[in-house]
């Protein structure tokens, strides 16, 4: 055993020798392309043919120590084109301004605003209420609809530059309408200032865990929404299991809704908390014949 392995380190390091020295060879050639090139002799031909027989030389000794089978990872699978921009587009949204969109700005703010007016709109609350058991105060309000306003996040950031500016006065026009529903409850401003500030803070805390546990199990995600939508304060495991299924089936729906169409109108349905077969939106469509068999 002792006699094969001092044969293989022979072998190896006479290979790494000869790799030496046709490195070796290869700088002495382009030092003799620089002086040819500086006394005005100069074969480009002959030159890289030389090269490249010392490469191919090169590579043909390293192959017999080197050989794997490489595989392909996550990392080096094929990602979805962005949208490209050029280099000023890119300078001042870096500043914090918005460049050239693919729709108007005002038809996507006003498509913003109705997405938003359908999370609060659409949502039954009172039935989340009474079946996870929170109270009715505008901080329970608050968790439910963020959790809407998350899912539509999710769906617009798959749009593009357009979808991102979307998400954005999305996020606006819910600030607007918490200080607006704020103010009509009679809360004062110092205290309705404090609350805002806390509410942000948890909103981005939310969307943290919620884009954790959606890209995770559902362990995860039930850790979230027990974090964030229930405060801490859920006791009954099956109130977790129902929105856990609610907010699969939901952002499910919202990926199967067109992109433009969602740009451009921003009419956004939602699915029952619940219903008698929650599984029935991952089941295949199946068609639905008539008697002549069309």
């Amino acid at each position: 055993s002792c006699q094969s392995g001092v044969t293989q380190w022979i072998a190896a390091c006479s290979g790494l020798l000869q790799t030496t020295v046709v490195q070796g060879q290869c700088r002495r050639m382009l030092y003799g392309v620089f002086q040819r090139h500086k006394t005005g002799r100069f074969r480009l031909p002959n030159v890289c043919s030389g090269l490249t027989q010392a490469h191919g030389a090169a590579a043909q000794q390293n192959r017999s120590f080197y050989n794997t089978n490489k595989h392909l990872t996550a990392k080096d699978s094929l990602q979805p084109s962005e949208e490209k921009v050029g280099a000023f587009t890119r300078i001042i949204e870096a500043m914090g301004f918005t460049g050239p969109l693919k729709y108007s700005r005002w038809k996507i703010k006003v498509a913003a605003l109705r997405m938003y007016t359908c999370c609060v709109e659409k949502t039954d609350y009172e039935e989340f209420f009474n079946r996870c058991h929170m109270p009715d105060t505008l901080n329970s309000w608050f968790l439910v609809a963020q959790l809407h306003v998350w899912m539509c996040l999710v769906r617009m950031k798959q749009e593009g530059r357009a979808g991102k500016y979307m998400c954005r006065y999305i996020v606006h026009c819910m600030w607007e309408d918490v200080e607006q529903r704020g103010k009509l409850m009679g809360i004062t401003s110092a205290a309705l200032k404090e609350d805002l500030r806390s509410m942000v803070e948890n909103f981005y805390a939310a969307l943290f865990g919620y884009d954790e546990g959606i890209l995770s199990d559902d362990h995860v995600l039930a850790a979230a929404l027990w974090r964030n939508l229930f405060n801490r304060n859920c006791e009954d495991p099956r109130h977790l299991e129902l929105l856990v299924e609610y907010v699969r089936k939901q952002v499910q729906h919202l990926d199967a809704l067109s992109g433009e169409e969602l740009l451009l109108t921003g009419e956004v349905s939602w699915r029952p908390l619940v219903e008698s077969d929650a599984r029935s939106l991952l089941k295949p469509f199946s068609p639905v014949y008539n008697d002549e068999g069309l």
